[in-house]
């Protein structure tokens, strides 16, 4: 019989995200990244098989995100103007890690990545972001353009790494305030959905309180 909900929502988590000195290639090869930028797989703790690896990493110029998905037979659908039923990984952010809060605040962002949907035939990677709902204060949305992503794309997966500006990240200030709220929903259409944290059930969209603590360590 499946728990009420999920073991992971009994437990905060906190885990430590690496300094990229001279930061990351964003090229589309997430293989080039080092396994020390894993973000671990807290999927697993319920007894659910990862759909695909997340990465992330940061440095003074901002943060960097990535992610691999196997296991396709379908082609990737991404469509930016509906991006929470698309192919894509979504990434919540709370600069001041403020984990008793149940509504965002400006220092709240809700981000996402497209593997395609971009560029003049929709093939090539794409980012965003979008406004939390139900916020105490919104954040700035962070403008597409300022925002470094590319994906490879093949018949069974693909692979995305982004850079996120420090600039985008209201604030970002990794030397007065290493520990971050990080929270990512890794979603396909095909294979489902694979979260850090909770599900939708449990308003993770919404609901700062459900993140996990990313700690920006060297």
């Amino acid at each position: 019989m499946q728990p009420l909900v999920p073991n992971r929502f009994l437990f905060k988590f906190e885990f430590p995200v690496h300094r990229a000195p001279k930061g990351l290639p964003v090229s589309g090869n997430v293989r080039a990244w080092d396994e020390a930028f894993l973000v671990p797989p807290l999927c697993t703790i319920d007894g659910q098989e990862p759909i695909g690896a997340v990465y992330a990493a940061w440095n003074e110029g901002g943060l960097y995100v990535g992610c691999r998905v196997e296991g396709k037979r379908r082609p990737v659908r991404c469509d930016p103007a509906d991006f929470r039923k698309s192919d894509c990984l979504r990434l919540m952010t709370d600069m001041r890690d403020t984990r008793d809060i149940r509504r965002a605040s400006r220092f709240c962002q809700h981000f996402f990545f497209l593997p395609a949907g971009g560029g003049s035939k929709g093939k090539d990677a794409c980012a965003g972001s979008a406004k939390i709902a139900r916020a105490t204060q919104d954040a700035p949305l962070a403008p597409s353009n300022d925002m470094n992503v590319a994906s490879s794309v093949t018949k069974t997966g693909y692979e995305l790494t982004a850079h996120l500006p420090a600039h985008v990240l209201a604030g970002f200030d990794p030397a007065e305030n290493p520990r971050i709220g990080f929270y990512y929903m890794l979603e396909d259409t095909e294979l489902g959905q694979q979260a850090l944290t909770v599900g939708d059930d449990l308003n993770w969209w919404i609901d700062p309180s459900t993140w996990a603590t990313a700690v920006m360590v060297e």
